[in-house]
């Protein structure tokens, strides 16, 4: 089996508002997406772990090539931790969908094929990421507001994870742990307890967080990496007694605000678009 050298540029795609996990492998300029995020898509399955283990099975059985070259990454699962998981580029995915029987296979086959093309239409003009992300959230229905806020929170913590990345850590160890000292650091919960309170599974923290928690999460994470970058840490340890120190710089500001309002910050309340909310008053 080929290992992928570099996994970067991790994310969550949408097809019919479902997400599928992928990863960006620089080497090899291809996508690597979650098989059993797109079984789910595919089949509705309320198991698509089981549904594709069976598969599998019957696959590599046949003598199926696009099965047993397939690889696997740690991608982070709905409890926000990275579990390994069988992944396929898109060439290996398009002979996996032609075994599996469903409705959505061609619209998939096609829906692939386009975020293919669109990742090197983005490698040669970076924009391209920011404005399909505005697009994305638009379609949601998030409102303009709400989405620069948030677009501005994906940049804060790509120069965060930069900056780990310059240190030397490591994403599928390291990242998870330091974010979660951070949020820990400001709001007091770890990001799966943070989860919990606002009653989500899958869906993203940061897509639901209220404008000023995604704002003190924003100068937790901004903090955190100013202070790296002052301080220059060598080690692990270094880097979470940092990330402690820059969601404290939230935390006070948390204190100050709650203390003016009279309000908790950190709620159960969830920043819903303005389709979903229409949903929920019918």
């Amino acid at each position: 089996m080929d290992k992928i050298k570099k996994q970067q540029n991790g994310s969550m795609k949408l097809f019919e508002e479902k997400v599928v996990r992928s990863q960006w492998d620089e080497n090899s300029e291809k996508w690597y997406i979650s098989i059993i995020d797109v079984i789910g898509v595919l089949t509705d399955s309320p198991n698509p772990r089981n549904y594709w283990k069976v598969l599998k099975h019957r696959l590599i059985k046949e003598g199926n090539q696009s099965v047993t070259n397939c690889n696997q990454l740690k991608l982070q699962s709905s409890d926000g931790k990275f579990y390994k998981s069988d992944v396929a580029d898109t060439e290996q995915l398009f002979r996996i969908i032609q075994s599996v029987p469903s409705p959505k296979a061609e619209p998939f086959k096609l829906w692939l094929a386009q975020i293919a093309s669109e990742r090197l239409d983005e490698m040669q003009d970076p924009e391209l990421t920011i404005d399909r992300a505005l697009e994305q959230y638009l379609q949601l229905g998030y409102s303009e507001n709400w989405i620069n806020q948030r677009l501005k929170s994906i940049e804060v913590r790509k120069e965060l994870t930069d900056e780990w990345k310059n240190i030397g850590l490591k994403e599928s160890l390291h990242f998870a742990t330091l974010t979660d000292i951070i949020t820990k650091a400001w709001a007091d919960k770890t990001t799966k307890e943070y989860k919990i309170l606002k009653g989500l599974k899958k869906e993203n923290l940061r897509d639901n967080m209220t404008n000023t928690e995604l704002i003190l999460n924003m100068l937790a994470e901004a903090s955190t990496k100013d202070i790296s970058q002052a301080v220059n840490p060598k080690t692990f340890d270094e880097s979470k007694i940092i990330a402690k120190q820059g969601g404290n710089v939230a935390k006070v500001a948390l204190k100050e605000l709650e203390a003016k309002t009279g309000k908790k910050v950190v709620t159960s309340d969830k920043f819903l678009p303005e389709k979903i909310k229409n949903k929920k008053l019918k």
